[in-house]
């Protein structure tokens, strides 16, 4: 962390910000395929697919290749559902962070910068449904720069901003795959409060699980 600043987004960040962002929703496809092939559904339909191509070709090789056809359709649609939600999510927010994160009231937007390159983000606005709370947002910390405290310092600052505005918590989503953001947030001492699937009804289908989390900044403050 010696050479790592945290600070407020600057314009000229933008397209730093929204490339890491990209890279690091795209980490999370070979994890959300493993969570697809887990379903008992998909396994049921797969299965069902092998077994009546088994019985009527009485042959392994044309079941085999259409599981294997199967497989990699999946894969695509699970591709295609992250590159819709991060458009979504440019569209959104990301293209133009300063309207929406600085000018905004108990909003901000900061990035951690290595020498010149972003390296890691993190934003906080006021959270639409719980109200006395601000919600984490847009937490990303590039790849070659995991395991060295950036993602705990960012944390962090979203945790002093929320303090000094008088907020008593702050709360956040994740999804069931991103399982080393679930454990970065439970040892910054968030607790895990709601647990539901995502709207979409592909997400319903595969049981795509989100985790609400929130941190109480008193219970926070006792701890430290």
């Amino acid at each position: 962390m010696d050479n790592i600043q945290i600070r407020k987004f600057q314009d000229e960040d933008a397209d730093a910000v929204k490339e890491l962002f990209t890279l690091g929703m795209s980490e999370h496809v070979p994890s959300t395929f493993v969570h697809l092939l887990k379903q008992p559904l998909t396994q049921m339909v797969l299965m069902c697919i092998f077994c009546t191509l088994m019985a009527s070709s009485k042959s392994f090789l044309l079941p085999t290749l259409a599981v294997t056809f199967c497989l990699a359709g999946a894969r695509q649609v699970v591709i295609y559902s992250f590159n819709k939600y991060i458009e979504t999510s440019l569209r959104k927010d990301l293209n133009n962070i300063s309207e929406k994160y600085l000018k905004g009231k108990d909003s901000c937007f900061w990035v951690a910068d290595s020498d010149g390159r972003i390296v890691g983000s993190v934003a906080c606005l006021p959270a639409e449904n719980a109200p006395g709370c601000l919600e984490l947002k847009r937490m990303s910390v590039r790849r070659s720069h995991r395991g060295m405290g950036i993602a705990k310092a960012l944390c962090r600052t979203v945790a002093k901003y929320t303090r000094d505005r008088g907020y008593g918590a702050i709360i956040l989503c994740t999804s069931v795959v991103q399982v080393d953001a679930q454990k970065l947030y439970e040892h910054m001492g968030y607790k895990k409060t709601r647990e539901f699937v995502a709207p979409e009804f592909l997400a319903k289908i595969l049981n795509f699980t989100l985790f609400e989390y929130r941190l109480d900044l008193q219970q926070d403050q006792k701890r430290d």
